[in-house]
């Protein structure tokens, strides 16, 4: 018995330390992007890209939940349109605008997160030619409130996956 408690003092105190160091030493600033190469033209991957109704073809976020109510404001391809969503805990509630489009390269939002915790995010989606091929690179920016430092790690590891799927749908769409 006396081992087991040693054990588990042990592990409680090394968490302590990790979420001591984390907050100490992890930057509040967050970024994470990824990359695909899509064998089609820019032409063709732009309206998946560059429109938050295309966007929302292959978003892996919103098809998280079958049930989503999505209500765009315009087009969705414009500066200043922008779509509201509300769904199950697994994707909560927000709204997602358009603050830069340079056609056919970039779309640029700002992620405004009401449930299940408010925040900003930023996210931006760089599309380019490369070889024969178009490459688009999807990022991500915010800022980490302490205990987001902690969850950095884990943080990373969910936006790895999702950002693969997502980027993998686009690519089956796109191509």
């Amino acid at each position: 018995m006396k081992t087991l408690l040693k054990i588990i003092g042990a592990i409680l105190v090394l968490a302590i330390i990790y979420a001591v160091i984390a907050v100490l030493a992890f930057s509040k600033d967050y970024h994470y992007e990824k990359s695909v190469v899509i064998n089609a033209p820019q032409e063709k991957v732009w309206p998946y890209v560059g429109t938050l109704k295309g966007y929302n073809e292959w978003d892996p976020f919103s098809k998280a939940d079958k049930n989503i109510v999505i209500t765009y404001s315009g087009n969705g391809d414009k500066l200043g349109d922008s779509y509201h969503w509300k769904g199950d805990k697994n994707v909560g509630e927000g709204e997602q605008s358009i603050t830069e489009l340079i056609p056919n390269q970039k779309m640029s939002t700002k992620l405004h997160f009401i449930d299940p915790f408010e925040g900003d995010m930023k996210a931006n989606f760089i599309v380019k030619p490369e070889g024969s091929g178009t490459r688009v690179t999807w990022m991500i920016d915010n800022e980490l409130t302490p205990m987001m430092k902690i969850m950095k790690p884990l943080m990373n590891f969910n936006m790895d996956k999702m950002f693969s799927q997502g980027l993998g749908d686009l690519k089956k769409l796109a191509e």
